[in-house]
């Protein structure tokens, strides 16, 4: 009795109630958070560049302007167109189309001039080519030679320097003291084209086609040219001078 009474009863029940109160709870699935992954950017963007303004090169100065047409040569065939010496000290001679000048005691001096040739406004070459020299031994070229005691004197050191000395009346200064320079060899045997570009009262010297100094002095306009070397220590000194150029100066 009791079992058909339950078996009455649920139905009844079951239709006074939603279905969806009947179903079991249904376990909620949890969501997914997503953590966004960064944008790898392979080229980043660059400022752009600032465009440097160009710079336009300053054409070297002509450091020997006016230079024309051969003016004056010597070949040094012959030892009529120099003034030689011989002397305890040393002596100068020309042979071979080379003059040389060789000094056999400590402190001494030689010179030579170009006979019958002045020059006002020029530009000088002659090759130097000393075979017995160090230290302070000198050798070079005189500019505007007047007199002994009227000259400028270009001069070359056996250790790699340069200077002009420059006697007025007798009495010596110098407008551009020792100075080293890389185009001097500093040993011997060597070879070296000395040049001086004159006009008026300036003046540039040269070593190997390199340019070295520059003075300006209006005490010697015009005069001969010349060859010297001076012993600054003890040993022997030998020098010699070939193939000298003078060029005009066009105006």
């Amino acid at each position: 009795m009791r079992r058909l009474y339950l078996l009455l009863i649920i139905p009844l029940l079951s239709g006074c109630f939603p279905i969806s109160a009947l179903t079991p709870f249904a376990s909620a699935t949890p969501t997914a958070t997503e953590t966004p992954t960064p944008t790898v950017i392979w080229f980043p963007p660059t400022e752009t560049p600032t465009t440097a303004p160009m710079v336009v090169p300053s054409p070297t100065p002509e450091l020997r302007p006016g230079v024309g047409g051969l003016l004056f040569s010597d070949d040094f065939d012959l030892p009529t167109d120099w003034t030689l010496t011989e002397t305890e000290t040393g002596s100068i001679s020309v042979a071979n189309h080379e003059l040389t000048a060789a000094l056999s005691r400590a402190r001494g001096y030689l010179y030579s001039v170009r006979e019958g040739a002045l020059f006002t406004n020029f530009y000088a070459e002659i090759t130097a080519s000393p075979s017995l020299c160090s230290g302070f031994d000198e050798y070079g070229m005189l500019i505007r030679y007047q007199s002994p005691g009227n000259f400028y004197r270009f001069s070359l050191s056996c250790n790699g320097q340069v200077r002009l000395d420059r006697l007025v009346d007798g009495a010596a200064s110098s407008p551009q003291p020792w100075m080293a320079t890389t185009s001097v060899p500093s040993a011997a045997p060597s070879v070296s084209r000395l040049g001086v570009w004159a006009v008026g009262r300036d003046m540039r010297f040269f070593v190997n086609d390199q340019y070295q100094f520059s003075i300006s002095d209006r005490s010697l306009p015009s005069g001969a040219l010349g060859v010297f070397v001076r012993s600054g220590g003890a040993n022997a000194v030998t020098v010699s001078f070939s193939d000298l150029i003078v060029y005009k100066i066009a105006p």
